[in-house]
């Protein structure tokens, strides 16, 4: 079905390829892939790291693979909350660069930010989790990172340490993970992971 479905994509822009200027064709690459909503993309531009694509190129007027390379993000927020952040990696034993790496992901460092599922502040702390995770205020970095990073400690002593099935649980929730057995086969739940761990070791690496 995923043959036939590129097939179909490829006939397309060399439709669309044989009435663009030689220029364009000559040097264009297009990238074609599907994001975690299962929505096929076109762009000129590579996908977000870690995600596969298939790439169109009007010289050769054929398909060839994009594996996603590892492409660092633009900045990293290396001193950003820094007091609260190593004072709970030394109360709950997580690593300062994991938690800066969630925290990058969820929220990109932004402490009013809201999900369209509802997930508050800079951990993206469902509401549901707030009062067992002794959160009042959500949107205070404080609370809001003192929460967090108590969840992932509570998660990782759960799955015996295992960081890939912890983060899997936190994106998708404990439900999903006992139904499949381990990492649900969610793109947007492995994807994250993926993102999780490649800004783990880049902040580690700038010892943040």
């Amino acid at each position: 079905m995923r043959d036939r479905r590129y097939s179909i994509v490829f006939l397309l822009l060399l439709i669309v390829a044989l009435f663009l200027p030689s220029t364009v064709c000559a040097d264009g690459k297009i990238y074609v892939y599907t994001d975690s909503h299962g929505v096929v993309r076109f762009s000129s531009k590579p996908p977000p790291a870690g995600v596969e694509a298939r790439i169109f190129e009007g010289r050769k007027s054929g398909f060839s693979w994009y594996r996603g390379g590892k492409r660092p993000p633009a900045r990293l927020f290396k001193h950003r909350y820094s007091t609260v952040i190593h004072s709970v990696a030394r109360e709950y034993g997580v690593k300062t660069s994991l938690i800066r790496a969630v925290i990058h992901v969820e929220s990109a460092y932004d402490p009013a930010a809201v999900s369209p599922k509802g997930a508050l502040g800079l951990m993206q702390i469902m509401p549901f989790h707030l009062k067992s995770l002794g959160i009042e205020d959500p949107f205070e970095p404080s609370q809001n990172i003192q929460g967090g990073v108590k969840l992932l400690s509570k998660l990782l002593k759960q799955y015996d340490g295992d960081t890939k099935i912890m983060l899997a649980a936190y994106n998708a929730g404990e439900n999903a993970v006992k139904k499949f057995n381990g990492i649900p086969p969610f793109s947007e739940t492995q994807n994250y992971i993926r993102k999780v761990l490649q800004l783990q070791s880049l902040y580690a690496e700038a010892g943040a």
